[in-house]
Order: C-alpha cells, then structure tokens, then sequence
C-alpha cells in the first residue's frame, strides 16, 4: 500500500442493510433507514431497463449522450456543462481526484455527508469541519472557514443529509457570489426534488467556482441502478475525461435514467407520497413523546431528547425487531434518529415497534 492508504482506518462510510442481514441471520421486515425510495421508479423507466437488458452484451454510450443531451435540455445548459457518473458519490471521487492534493483543506459540515469526507481522506487532503447551527447546514460559517484555510473545496448539502434541513435558494445564492476564487463551491443537492419551491440555487454555469450535484436515486428512485449527474463551467466539466471510468456507466441504467426523466408526471405522484409518509413519521414520533424535526427530503429526522446513546439504543432495538433505520454519526446531532420515507405496511411496522424499542432503551439508559 502506500504511505497514505496504509495510514487509513479500514472503515466504509455506511454498513449497508444486507450487510446487518447477513449478520442478523435474517431480513428486514421495514427498509427504511437508507433514503431509498420505496414508492419505485416510472413504469417507463423499468420497461426502458428491461428493453436494454437484452443489450447488456455491449459496452453502455462512453459519453451518455442521449441522457447528457436530454438533461441539458431539462435545465436549459448546454451538453458540454454535464457530466453523468455512478451517483454523487462517483462523481465525488472524480472530483476530489481532480482538485485535492495532499495537504489541501477541504471544508465540510462537521456530521455531513460521510462518503464526501471518505474520498476526500482517500486522497489525502485535509478536512476542516464547521459543526451545524440550529440541526442546519452553516452556510455562512462554512464559507468563512474556507476563506480562513484557503480551501479548494467547499463542500455543502442543500437540503441536506443527515438532518433534512434546507436553506432557501437566496441563501446559498449570496454564499456561491462571495466563494473566493481558487475555491470550488460543491453544491450537493441530492434531495432537491423534495424541497419546497425557491430551495435550488441558480444554475450558474458561467461560474468556475461551483458545481451542482444531481442524482436519479432519491426522487426519481433509482438508487441501484447508480445514475447521477453534474452541472458546471465547461471547463471543469471537461476535467472529468482525465479521471472518470469512461465505461462505468451501463446501458440499462442510462436507458432507465433517460426514462425516467421523460415521466415527470410519476415524478410528481412520487414527491406527494414522499410528502404523506413523512406527515406519517412525524404524528408517530410525536406519540412517542419524540420530535420530528422540518424536512425537505425524503426522510425524517427525529429528535430522541437525550444523548446519543438513548438514540444508538433504540436503533439497536429497532434492528431487534426488524426495523433498519440509521442515526446522525456526530454530536449533538446523534441525539436524533433518521426514517426514511415507507410504504404504508412499512411505517405500520415502525409504528408498532417504535414504543417497545423506546421502553427497551430506557431500561437499558435511564
């Protein structure tokens, strides 16, 4: 190994369900602790995938055309402002790869996106982390603290993961006019699909200092199938062909992808039950004597009124009973509890288990 990775811990950023399955000896009766969207993706984009399946032999389109070309039309930009890639967390690497050298700061939210953190550790650079304010994203903090280090990368989640927080898109329009040259703006806005109307930042593509990172996993439920994409200056954009996995994007997740981009009417029914089964997870929490904080996403966070230890213990008790759901990492955050967004029967399952996990950790941490 060298010097670098030998000197890393030997961690994943997430245990990932089967994983905890496998170790259980049994499954999961509710999977909703991973932000996966149960409610499926467009009927069209499942047949577009069982289409390409027959053409799986073949290498899918190096430069995704047909999916870069459609996007660019969605978001009035040009092709040569789009990258595609194996999900946000794909195009992270490459990016990361791209701009971070050993020793480079790259600030992030202290409990943000683990995975950010993971590649960016991976080569090398140094992470300076701003805690949240108010269980929120600190715009304002992040971007002093990377004028204060010079940082190449400024990393921030809109609406963000873990806490479902958001900020309007003035906000964090007025944060990418004063990102000092030298730095990359890295908007995350995964979740964007989700946030009331005014949420997304301006699609700025004559600026060198951002890019926008979208996905086809959360609200257009294409989680497995790996599809993401971003929007930036062309030249940057251009970057991606020095590092990316020409090929590493198959036929029948850009067929899917591409589909499912064309059906914005199941994108709208997705978003309304996505709205209901989080009203859902709130009145349940709030039996509980629990506090559901706002959302903008497709989950809940949840606040357990106690240290992180009352919340790791009902978690433990909820995978118990079959219920895999997931925590913030770091404190004060990791007070709360995260339930993704289920299917009627699923959430009858958590609101079943809920009070026995409650009472059970309370035994365990009066």
């Amino acid at each position: 190994m060298t010097p670098l990775i030998a000197s890393l811990p030997a961690a994943v950023p997430f245990v990932g369900p089967e994983v905890q399955e496998r170790s259980l000896g049994r499954s999961f009766t509710a999977r909703i602790g991973a932000n996966e969207n149960v409610f499926g993706p467009s009927p069209k984009a499942i047949q577009a995938m069982q289409d390409a399946a027959s053409e799986c032999w073949m290498y899918g389109d190096s430069s995704s055309h047909d999916l870069r070309t459609a996007l660019a039309r969605h978001h009035n930009v040009s092709t040569e402002n789009i990258i595609v890639g194996a999900g946000i967390d794909g195009l992270l690497g490459s990016l990361v790869r791209l701009t971070v050298a050993e020793g480079d700061k790259v600030v992030t939210s202290l409990g943000g996106y683990p995975t950010f953190n993971y590649h960016v550790t991976g080569f090398g650079g140094e992470l300076v982390q701003v805690p949240y304010q108010n269980d929120a994203e600190n715009p304002e903090g992040l971007l002093a603290k990377a004028v204060e280090v010079d940082a190449k990368l400024l990393y921030l989640a809109n609406p963000d993961n873990p806490m479902a927080s958001w900020h309007n898109g003035n906000v964090i329009n007025d944060i990418i006019r004063r990102v000092p040259d030298g730095c990359l703006l890295v908007l995350d806005e995964a979740y964007i699909e989700f946030a009331p109307h005014g949420t997304a930042a301006k699609i700025q593509t004559e600026n060198p200092n951002l890019i926008i990172m979208r996905t086809f996993s959360k609200a257009y439920a294409m989680a497995g199938a790996r599809v993401g994409y971003a929007i930036g200056h062309m030249d940057l954009i251009a970057e991606f062909a020095k590092v990316r996995d020409h090929f590493g994007m198959s036929r029948i997740s850009q067929a899917g992808a591409l589909a499912a981009l064309q059906d914005q009417e199941h994108l709208t029914q997705t978003i309304s039950k996505v709205a209901s089964a989080r009203d859902r997870i709130s009145q349940i929490a709030g039996k509980n004597g629990l506090t559901p904080l706002p959302s903008a996403t497709n989950f809940v966070t949840i606040d357990c009124g106690k240290a992180g230890e009352f919340a790791r213990a009902i978690v433990a008790e909820l995978t118990k009973l079959g219920i895999f759901i997931r925590m913030p990492f770091a404190a004060p955050q990791n007070r709360c509890i995260r339930i993704s967004a289920g299917t009627d029967d699923d959430l009858d399952l958590f609101e079943a288990a809920l009070p026995k996990a409650i009472s059970e950790a309370r035994k365990k941490l009066p």
